[in-house]
């Protein structure tokens, strides 16, 4: 019987047949292990053209257009971001790479992948299917989609604001890479490129040969641990990614310092007929609050405050659950990690709404926005979570598992 190893836990699990349009999980940490998707790969290949084609005029055209004094200002995606890179350089290319960059080459990253298995060419397949695995994590359209809806209703106190012809394009995109997002899986790529049935077959029972298996983090092929890199796709094998635990601790610390100026910086900056009025991000809720937008401060406040300081404490207890070797709640830390993970982008959202404030409020003394120094910290904030949640084996969590 073919057997594979969660990728999650590293629980050993006789492999199953799985029907057309359902998954299995893993009995212990409950991630999806094997899924017989819907869509082929020439229905994701069909999606991602299609995005793909809707890609230009989503991210050129005017997505929402404001009437200021007079003057009609529109903004595009990155047309704020570009702005920025002068005076906030890292703010600005950080909203470009995830809001344009990154959706730009995870579908383009889809589209090689099918032609690297149109020639059945496997290194061009390894890179791309490592570029689709690192990307989608860093793909932000939706974001910037619920940042722009921010944005929008800040600025109808100041001016009147109509759509744009780039918004249906934009909005039409974000479903697509939705869909992409959830159904496309470099694995099963590889099991196209090769038989899967190239899974290691055991005719002893699976507690017999626990430590003689492992499975590859970049292609999921199970196979004998004897071998130094995986005989499909050529990746390193490891048991454990190398320093998982320096890797996140460091992260980590880096982002708890940061945030102290994140949140006691002003983040944003607004001048109005010669008078200048910062903002820090908790400033910035009570001023919403006054205005009466309950429903947008509650969004900042959420995405801004309790979102990064909760992915902190969240990886900071499951590190120290690791070291310490606790054993209970194993299950409960798995599901704290696969939300952090989920989570962690969408702390991104007050720097969207800083670069789409900063193309529409352009006035020079009369009426301008900017970004505040605590901007740069809380940039830096998002980044390092994301880059400790990432950085982090979560089968750590399950060492020195009870063996079944």
């Amino acid at each position: 019987m073919h057997v594979l190893r969660c990728a999650s836990c590293d629980l050993l699990l006789h492999k199953v047949p799985v029907a057309k349009g359902f998954s299995a999980r893993c009995p212990d940490c409950g991630s999806r292990v094997v899924k017989n998707s819907t869509l082929s790969l020439s229905g994701e290949l069909a999606i991602a053209i299609a995005a793909f084609i809707l890609f230009f005029p989503a991210q050129l055209l005017p997505l929402v257009t404001i009437d200021l004094f007079g003057v009609p200002l529109s903004t595009s995606v990155t047309s704020g971001a570009v702005i920025l890179l002068d005076s906030f350089p890292f703010v600005g290319a950080l909203v470009i790479f995830s809001t344009a960059i990154a959706p730009f080459a995870y579908l383009l990253s889809i589209l090689l992948a099918n032609l690297a298995l149109h020639f059945h060419h496997a290194r061009s397949l390894y890179y791309v299917t490592y570029a689709m695995k690192f990307l989608r994590h860093w793909v932000m359209i939706d974001v910037f989609l619920v940042s722009l809806a921010v944005a929008g209703f800040k600025v109808t106190e100041i001016a009147e604001l109509s759509v744009g012809s780039g918004l249906f394009s934009f909005v039409v995109l974000q479903v697509l890479i939705a869909v992409l997002l959830s159904r496309v899986s470099p694995k099963k790529y590889w099991d196209a490129f090769s038989d899967s049935s190239e899974d290691v077959k055991l005719s002893s029972g699976a507690t017999e040969v626990d430590d003689t298996v492992i499975s590859c983090k970049q292609c999921g092929l199970t196979q004998h641990s004897e071998n130094h890199h995986c005989h499909r796709c050529g990746a390193k094998l490891e048991k454990r990614i190398y320093q998982s635990i320096q890797k996140t601790w460091a992260s980590l610390i880096a982002a708890t310092v940061f945030v102290f100026p994140a949140n006691l910086y002003p983040i944003s900056i607004l001048l109005s007929n010669g008078k200048r009025f910062e903002d820090t991000i908790f400033s910035g809720v009570a001023s919403l609050i006054k205005q009466g937008m309950y429903g947008i401060a509650i969004i900042i406040f959420t995405a801004s405050i309790i979102v990064p300081v909760a992915k902190i404490v969240f990886l900071g207890y499951i590190l120290i659950c690791i070291q310490f070797k606790v054993d209970s709640g194993r299950a409960q830390r798995m599901k704290i990690y696969r939300f952090v993970q989920w989570i962690g982008k969408w702390s991104m959202m007050d720097l969207c709404v800083i670069a789409i404030m900063v193309s529409l409020i352009d006035r020079g003394n009369l009426l301008d926005f900017t970004p505040g120094p605590g901007a740069i910290a809380f940039g830096l904030v998002v980044v390092l979570t994301m880059i400790a949640a990432e950085s982090l084996d979560s089968r750590l969590i399950w060492d020195k598992h009870e063996q079944r």
